[in-house]
């Protein structure tokens, strides 16, 4: 009993002296312990608060994805415009050039022509060549070029085939006759070659040693 009252003294003379400097002192069990108080449960409104953080991390990672697809699909967008841009500088003359060919074909022909009736230094035949040379540099100057074709294997994407020849000196498929001209502008093809190509291609002529 006289130890009860000790302890209860000595509280009130804790509480006491901590009231006089404004410190609150901590609340003592019957057996002068220190009492702890119990933490306070996380309500449901802690709950709800976590909920919505949680989905607000889930959207803003939603966002962030999103923007990054946007982002490379307008970077692809810019690179196929560019590229249709430099396509349509690039080609812009295309088709004017490619009806100059007929003027090239025509020139071609009457030289051919001409030089079975008349001397090659004709001034008439000499006019025709200097009217074909500046054509043809007017076409380069345009990065317009022929296609090789003569001896070359037959190939669908520069060649059209119009017929077939027996030869006894080429392989099949090899292109033995070019009857028009084809021609590149840059790397694509203007128009595809006219041709002959071989159709049973005997034995190859070996050149002697």
């Amino acid at each position: 009993m006289s130890k009860r009252i000790d302890i209860q003294e000595e509280t009130d003379l804790e509480q006491a002296e901590a009231s006089e400097i404004g410190v609150e002192t901590p609340t003592r069990g019957p057996d002068g312990k220190v009492a702890v108080e119990p933490e306070p449960e996380a309500s449901a409104a802690d709950g709800d608060l976590n909920k919505k953080l949680e989905e607000a991390e889930r959207q803003a990672k939603d966002n962030y994805e999103r923007l990054l697809r946007v982002s490379a699909d307008f970077e692809n967008y810019k690179k196929r415009t560019a590229r249709e841009m430099q396509d349509l500088v690039k080609y812009a003359n295309e088709k004017i050039l490619k009806e100059m060919l007929t003027v090239v074909d025509n020139l071609e022909r009457a030289i051919e022509s001409a030089s079975n009736h008349y001397d090659t230094n004709d001034p008439l035949i000499q006019g025709v060549h200097l009217t074909l040379s500046e054509t043809l540099k007017i076409l380069e100057r345009h990065q317009v070029k022929p296609v090789v074709s003569l001896g070359e294997p037959f190939d669908p994407s520069f060649h059209q085939a119009m017929m077939q020849e027996e030869v006894q000196d080429q392989p099949p498929n090899t292109v033995v006759k070019e009857l028009q001209k084809g021609y590149l502008i840059h790397d694509r093809l203007l128009r595809p070659a006219l041709v002959a190509v071989s159709k049973t291609g005997g034995p190859v002529k070996q050149e002697n040693s």
